[in-house]
């Protein structure tokens, strides 16, 4: 049985009448990495906030999510919160948006900390810390005290990938998680994410327009244009041998960039 089942799922505004995700169907097995590809509007976040029922209420959902055999569409909303951290856990593209702003950092982890796991502060803020540093964090116990506000967003970023590696849930939700990172740091995330995957068999959907993260990291592949998936397959298959003309287009855009960039670095002494 697969981890995440999605039959025909269906987003639409109800406030101008536009589908933003059209009859969307796909699933992650156990263990596994999904990526969501496509270019900004194309429905990546909208279909990641649809599975959490984290969407706007303006936007209407219809189709089923199956979460370990379970039909997340109709929990009720406290049942749903339940499942949220836990069991699912969604690090967004917009870290700011993830936190109370009047709180600091270190009450809103332990808050999480107490209702999904039962610890006390201490345990939790000892916890915290040990993650804060593998998400190479300096001075994590002074992070706690900080309010949103006073972090980057890729420090929030960093900040929510420790919680899940604390929380350890079955599915990671990660919403262009090192869009706000510079490459060094976007390469040792990413290598955090494999590594919780290899020690928990955690499974995860990883949504991201960086080519080159998505191979690293994803065994299968969705690509998304206007609301639609229109091509889907194992990384391998879409990198080397894709069937629509928007994923060659996305796949020959990347490789156009990379040679670009080794040709500009074989003229510097740094190279």
């Amino acid at each position: 049985m697969n981890l995440l089942d999605v039959h025909h799922l269906q987003v639409q505004d109800t406030i101008s009448g536009k589908i933003l995700v059209k009859s969307s169907s796909f699933s992650v097995g156990d263990g596994n990495c999904l990526a969501i590809v496509g270019e900004s509007g194309s429905g990546k976040s909208v279909t990641s906030k649809a599975i959490m029922r984290l969407n706007k209420p303006t936007l209407q959902t219809k189709g089923s999510v199956l979460f370990k055999g379970e039909e997340l569409t109709g929990l009720s909303d406290n049942e749903m919160r339940k499942r949220r951290g836990k069991s699912i856990c969604m690090i967004m593209q917009n870290g700011m948006s993830a936190f109370n702003p009047t709180s600091v950092i270190g009450t809103h982890l332990r808050e999480t900390l107490s209702i999904h796991l039962g610890v006390t502060k201490s345990q939790a803020d000892a916890k915290m810390i040990a993650a804060l540093e593998r998400v190479m964090i300096k001075d994590p116990a002074d992070l706690l005290a900080k309010y949103p506000h006073q972090l980057s967003g890729g420090m929030l970023q960093r900040v929510m990938i420790a919680l899940a590696i604390v929380l350890e849930p079955d599915l990671i939700i990660a919403d262009e998680p090192t869009t706000a990172l510079d490459t060094i740091s976007q390469y040792e995330v990413v290598e955090e994410f494999k590594k919780l995957r290899d020690r928990l068999g955690t499974s995860m959907i990883f949504i991201s327009h960086d080519l080159g993260v998505v191979q690293r990291i994803a065994e299968n592949v969705i690509v998304m244009k206007e609301g639609t998936i229109v091509e889907s397959g194992t990384t391998q298959k879409i990198f080397n041998d894709a069937d629509h003309p928007y994923t060659k287009f996305l796949v020959e855009t990347r490789l156009s960039l990379s040679n670009h960039f080794k040709k500009i670095m074989e003229g510097s002494s740094c190279y």
